[in-house]
């Protein structure tokens, strides 16, 4: 599997290797994307906690460090997603992908000027809705990935979707190796996306004592919990993580949102107006409470506390379970090499067994 493997994935986006990099906030920067287009996956840039002036600067810096295609994530729901939108189609960046779909309309303009569009689901319906709307691929993630993640395991998820869409599948949660593309693909899905273990390369600008937290969890190092911002997410067990557990909600759990929601309108520039107007937006899509809209921005902040200014004590660190299986760092371009000559191995040895 030196060469290029021809999937569906590969035919849309013109990558060589059917291995997508997750656009995590905080971590997707220009260093990590051009990484893996140069190795040939598809990287992707993620922009939801960037102002769009940051996001162009993002752009321009991935396409300076590689002539490989690259994707740009963005927040479906985002007041200026239009905005952004054009400033992908200006830059001629190949490939959208998102976090939350956002209006009809919007895929319609990406559609219309040839942009890949690639959302993120979590449930069947999701994909069969997103399918309708014109989506090119999905990216569906099961509950062991990391992040706002649901309760049903990537097997299970993936047989469904695969089932019920005619469009590439890229198959996301647990996946780490050679063998695990294999089983994707034998799964029907077209690629496998990997978020945690990007983050686990030497490409990854994360900071070291923050990647030696990851390295040092096993397989049962990490928990899914609502108290963090009131959607299930799976992320490291931290201290601020276990102190979150243990007092629960109240008084304290307002306070602590309503900072992270003020820290988060200056990080992206925008206004209570937007955050509230974005806000309704996700509890449309995602039939969230009040008091689960409230608590929606503490994850940007709580991830920025833990993975960028490396306070592991007071942030979160959002984590798939395969962290527990991961124990050093390659480049991107050691990952992908790796990933695709076990495959082959691995698909050698079924066919003797056939």
């Amino acid at each position: 599997m030196n060469g290029m493997v021809t999937t569906r994935i590969t035919e849309l986006t013109g990558v060589r290797y059917p291995i997508v990099q997750t656009g995590m906030g905080w971590v997707s920067g220009p260093e990590l994307t051009a990484a893996t287009a140069n190795a040939g996956g598809l990287g992707i840039l993620a922009s939801g906690t960037l102002t769009r002036d940051e996001m162009l600067a993002g752009i321009r810096a991935v396409k300076e460090r590689t002539d490989a295609p690259f994707g740009v994530n963005l927040v479906g729901t985002a007041p200026d997603i239009a905005e952004r939108a054009k400033i992908l189609i200006a830059e001629k960046v190949p490939v959208a992908s998102f976090a939350l779909a956002p209006k009809q309309e919007v895929f319609g303009l990406l559609k219309d000027a040839g942009v890949v569009i690639i959302p993120s689901i979590g449930a069947r319906r999701h994909a069969e809705k997103v399918a309708a709307w014109g989506a090119d691929a999905v990216l569906v993630q099961g509950s062991e990935g990391g992040g706002h993640t649901g309760t049903v395991p990537t097997t299970l998820l993936l047989s469904q979707v695969v089932d019920a869409v005619d469009i590439p599948v890229i198959a996301a949660g647990g996946f780490h190796d050679g063998r695990g593309l294999v089983a994707a693909l034998a799964y029907g899905a077209d690629a496998i996306a990997m978020g945690t273990r990007f983050l686990l390369t030497s490409d990854s600008t994360v900071a070291p004592q923050v990647k030696q937290v990851y390295l040092d969890a096993g397989v049962d190092g990490t928990v899914v919990t609502d108290l963090i911002d009131g959607v299930p997410q799976r992320v490291l067990r931290t201290p601020m993580v276990e102190r979150l557990t243990e007092q629960g909600r109240g008084p304290r759990a307002v306070l602590r949102s309503l900072r992270s929601a003020a820290a988060l309108r200056k990080e992206v520039g925008s206004s209570w107006f937007d955050l509230v107007r974005q806000g309704l937006a996700m509890r449309g899509q995602r039939d969230l409470t009040w008091g689960q809209l409230l608590m929606a921005a503490n994850t940007p902040m709580m991830i920025r506390t833990g993975m960028v200014e490396g306070k592991v004590e007071l942030g979160s660190l959002a984590s798939g379970q395969v962290a527990g299986l991961i124990d050093e760092l390659p480049s991107c371009a050691q990952l992908i090499d790796r990933i695709m000559a076990e495959a082959e191995r691995t698909l050698g040895r079924l066919g003797e067994l056939g």
